[in-house]
């Protein structure tokens, strides 16, 4: 795909500057990051699914599900215990009702796990400062 100068020197910059934000994040602010790309990887599919765009839609759904398996990898079973063990579950399942989406360009199905996401985001929106660098109540 051919991209003018102009855009492709924007392009670097802006990954460039995500480089750094990642470099620099705390543990829950990369997850955060990992949340919105998913947010915005399943709505981009949305609308490619509305536009009939094959391609774009099968590309920002395998992104999402990538996504989800960033999510799992990080999730410590042995320390978050029962909650781990759930998220786990809901990404697994979550991942399903991509796929399924994917293969019937099903709007509801990607509906449903944005709905998933944004619960889950609210949630770890809503974590205190105090435990964003992953010391937990020590830092309290």
């Amino acid at each position: 795909m051919y991209m003018p100068p102009r855009a492709m020197g924007a392009a670097q910059y802006a990954n460039v500057g995500l480089h750094g934000s990642i470099q620099d994040a705390t543990p829950h602010a990369l997850i955060q990051m990992l949340i919105d790309g998913f947010i915005e990887r399943v709505n981009v599919a949305k609308l490619a699914m509305k536009r009939g765009d094959i391609a774009l839609k099968g590309h920002s759904i395998t992104r999402a599900m990538t996504i989800l398996g960033g999510l799992k990898d990080g999730l410590d079973v042995e320390r978050g215990g029962e909650l781990a063990q759930n998220l786990g579950d809901l990404y697994a399942y979550m991942e399903q009702r991509l796929f399924q989406a994917s293969a019937s360009n099903d709007d509801a199905a990607l509906d449903e796990v944005l709905g998933l996401m944004h619960s889950i985001k609210v949630a770890w929106d809503a974590i205190p400062p105090s435990f964003h660098a992953g010391r937990g109540a020590e830092a309290a």
